[in-house]
């Protein structure tokens, strides 16, 4: 690869990355009503809420890719990709939630505060679901 091709396809990752970013900022608001809805609505403890939320944010952030960040990506069966997206955000969930748990399991102002938490997690989780989709789900 040439110095100007690598330099192109940099700057294609990066503007993926970027929109990537836009579009786990649309899922994290969902996890972020889904978690606090599982708290206060369902009685759930912290770390079970962060678990419910998680599906939600998901099939968002699966939408959003799809359809914005990989819009140009060869299209296979919806049923399948989610299917395939779902398992990628799954191997993310253990450093997302795990970085949650931890959180609200050992500091009280993130128990206090779980939102934090899951920022935390969110960040952690990011960039290797946005390299795993890129690769595994969407194929660009």
């Amino acid at each position: 690869m040439t110095k100007s091709n690598a330099f192109i396809h940099w700057r294609a990752t990066a503007r993926q990355f970027f929109k990537f970013g836009i579009v786990g900022g649309c899922g994290f608001v969902v996890d972020t009503a889904m978690l606090y809805f599982g708290i206060y609505a369902l009685g759930l403890g912290r770390i079970a809420a962060g678990l419910f939320s998680f599906p939600f944010a998901v099939t968002v952030t699966w939408s959003g890719n799809r359809h914005f960040t990989f819009k140009h990506a060869p299209r296979t069966s919806a049923t399948r990709q989610l299917a395939k997206f779902a398992a990628v955000c799954a191997i993310g969930l253990v450093f997302n939630r795990g970085t949650y748990s931890l959180l609200v399991s050992t500091v009280p102002f993130i128990y206090d505060h779980p939102v934090v938490g899951l920022l935390a997690g969110t960040g952690v989780g990011m960039f290797f679901n946005f390299f795993a989709a890129k690769r595994h789900v969407f194929g660009a």
